[in-house]
């Protein structure tokens, strides 16, 4: 079967990739459509370290092709969209409601997929650029079949990152204002969270001025190409800031930019031995920094939620796709999105 394949030095598309079959609590999965985004590059370029041979891809969407011994709330012929959470659902976070927080789903890579015998790992528990992967139960959220699986496949990451950030991190409340530096496709999701969750003023900065439509249609009310004119829209700061980019001058950026008892939202991957410095004296007045791992998400609960926000208008997805692309121009998918051209390119199977 087809996959995109780094082996440490080089990206290849391949036609010779193979996939186990199913064991207990796991579910068999047939690609439809996969979205392209800047985490699935950082594995490339080493901004995220992981081992390789890999198959990359981690937003994608598809139709259960069998499912393991255990499996209940997913058959075959079912849709569904994919989490990278491969959470235990047994810890104690699991039991709070956290299984982004699940030590079992961060780190620890199988390789259920080989190529001449080689085993391959698998990205983010998902590996969704390949023709089938395996995943655990309950990563496979079931999803309406009249939902386009190009666009469903899309709630496996951005929607999850970006919209969950707004809801579930943040918990931006009615009238509030937030500002969102960098609005590529995690940008976007937080731009429709924000105006899900009734925020006033809702500011988004982009060096691109390209992006001003899109960020427009998906819910900011003013759109800058620089941080330095966001005061004259907020005098007093904003609310709520996501740093979208993974700049460290951006994050010294978003903690300038908060009110009281502002808080600064980190989701932009930086190098893991970058360093952000800001004065201390500016977190006085009950102002944060908050991490957030994957828009503190419960992708079983929240990607149903999406789903239905979906069908009834209020969540963008379709907007959210920009060119579709055959698996096999994989390079020019990765060409187009580098240069800024597109929100989010899908691959397809």
């Amino acid at each position: 079967m087809r996959g995109v394949v780094f082996d440490g030095k080089d990206v290849r598309v391949v036609d010779d990739l193979e996939v186990r079959a199913p064991g207990p609590g796991e579910v068999l999965v047939a690609i439809t459509a996969a979205g392209l985004c800047h985490s699935d590059l950082s594995v490339v370029d080493g901004t995220i370290p992981f081992p390789a041979p890999v198959v990359l891809g981690h937003e994608g969407a598809g139709v259960v092709e069998a499912v393991g011994p255990g499996v209940r709330h997913v058959g075959p012929g079912d849709h569904v969209a994919l989490s990278t959470l491969a959470n235990c659902g047994t810890c104690a976070d699991c039991d709070r409601g956290r299984p982004t927080m699940c030590r079992g789903a961060i780190g620890r890579p199988g390789r259920p997929f080989s190529r001449a015998g080689t085993p391959h790992f698998q990205f983010a528990s998902n590996s969704s650029f390949a023709e089938r992967t395996v995943v655990k139960a309950v990563q496979a959220v079931k999803i309406p079949a009249d939902i386009p699986l190009t666009s469903a496949a899309l709630m496996g990451c951005g929607v999850l990152t970006g919209v969950g950030a707004v809801l579930n991190r943040a918990r931006v409340d009615r009238g509030e204002t937030v500002v969102v530096i960098g609005t590529g496709g995690i940008g976007l999701n937080v731009l429709q969270g924000a105006r899900i969750a009734g925020a006033s003023t809702i500011v988004a900065v982009d060096t691109n001025p390209a992006k001003e439509d899109p960020a427009l249609r998906f819910g900011a009310t003013h759109f800058l190409t620089s941080t330095d004119a966001v005061r004259e829209i907020l005098p007093t700061g904003a609310d709520h800031v996501f740093e979208c980019v993974g700049h460290t001058a951006l994050v010294r950026a978003a903690v300038d930019l908060l009110d009281r008892h502002g808080q600064a939202i980190l989701l932009g991957m930086t190098a893991p031995t970058a360093e952000a410095s800001f004065p201390p004296a500016a977190m006085f007045l009950d102002k944060a920094i908050l991490g957030c791992r994957y828009g503190s998400s419960r992708p079983q609960k929240d990607i149903a939620l999406y789903a239905e926000l979906y069908r009834s208008g209020r969540l963008l997805l379709d907007e959210l796709v920009t060119t579709v692309y055959p698996v096999e121009d994989f390079a020019r998918a990765v060409e187009d999105m580098e240069r800024g051209k597109v929100a989010r390119g899908v691959l397809t199977f």
